[in-house]
């Protein structure tokens, strides 16, 4: 298999490269550099040259160092997230290539009303629409809404991503960095499950259309913090914000989402996911400190 990645130089993208060079796939990677990304005719040109297989794009505009970022640079947000993916869409189904995108299940608050998580059917909760999101949400959702009609592609929702790598990307390493932490409750996604649900919808043939790609079950910061004390990581006294309110007040330019995503769709067509308090162990069981 040929694939296309673009954005392969990114905390996800270069999962991407890893997992596809290590099944011996061809890879081909296309940024800023490769052409005008942005063009339609630029992208389909350089698609076209390429032959690819398969496109995914895990380019997208994120914030460093959290998504505060994105409140000072809307513009360049928004054409990463929103305007890109609807870019990419016309390109691929232009040479009939069948291609995936990293979302994120960031365009979500809470849960459902009976408490469950949501699934790919519910509609975006925390975006543009409720004026009660993030600027990295609202355009997340954005893009979501872009790809509402597009033929032959996965829309992958990322959720907070770990794994057992020492990084400043990675949500374990987060929580052990942070002054002070936020009692919430979340789904996260193990970064190098998620990519490897991401190939395989190509390769088991899955139907087309979103998938919720987080490991079953929820957490609370308060469990994580648990868990890596339990597995001797860091025996730091952790401290949490009394409230949101207070979290809001002296941390964050904009509000945060925490949510629970229902991951029962993408177990039902074969990707497989371990349970979230699992995968955590594990991961914390396998720690490889920054270098």
């Amino acid at each position: 298999m040929h694939i296309v990645l673009i954005g392969a130089t990114g905390y996800v993208g270069a999962e991407f490269a890893r997992q596809i060079e290590t099944r011996g796939y061809r890879l081909t990677t296309v940024g800023r550099s490769s052409c005008d990304i942005y063009s339609v005719d630029s992208l389909t040109k350089v698609l076209g040259e390429a032959s690819s297989d398969v496109v995914i794009n895990c380019a997208g505009y994120t914030g460093k160092p959290n998504v505060d970022a994105c409140e000072l640079d809307k513009t360049n947000c928004l054409a990463g997230n929103a305007v890109l993916p609807g870019v990419i869409q016309k390109a691929c189904e232009s040479l009939g290539i069948p291609w995936g995108h990293v979302s994120s299940g960031c365009i979500f608050t809470g849960t459902r009303d009976d408490g469950t998580g949501f699934t790919e059917s519910d509609a975006a909760n925390f975006s543009f629409r409720q004026n009660n999101c993030s600027w990295y949400s609202g355009t997340k959702a954005l893009g979501e809404e872009v790809l509402s009609d597009a033929q032959q592609c996965y829309v992958w929702r990322l959720r907070i991503p770990f794994s057992n790598i020492d990084s400043p990307r990675n949500y374990l390493s987060k929580v052990q960095r942070y002054e002070n932490l936020l009692e919430a409750e979340n789904s996260l996604s193990n970064l190098p499950e998620y990519v490897t649900a991401c190939l395989d919808c190509f390769t088991k043939r899955v139907p087309y259309g979103i998938y919720n790609l987080t490991n079953p079950g929820s957490v609370t910061t308060s469990q994580v913090v648990a868990m890596i004390k339990e597995a001797g990581i860091s025996t730091k006294e952790f401290r949490f914000f009394n409230s949101e309110d207070e979290f809001m007040r002296l941390a964050a330019k904009t509000p945060r989402s925490n949510c629970v995503l229902d991951s029962s769709k993408a177990l039902a067509v074969g990707l497989r996911l371990t349970p979230i308090g699992a995968s955590i162990q594990q991961s914390l069981n396998d720690w490889v400190r920054e270098s």
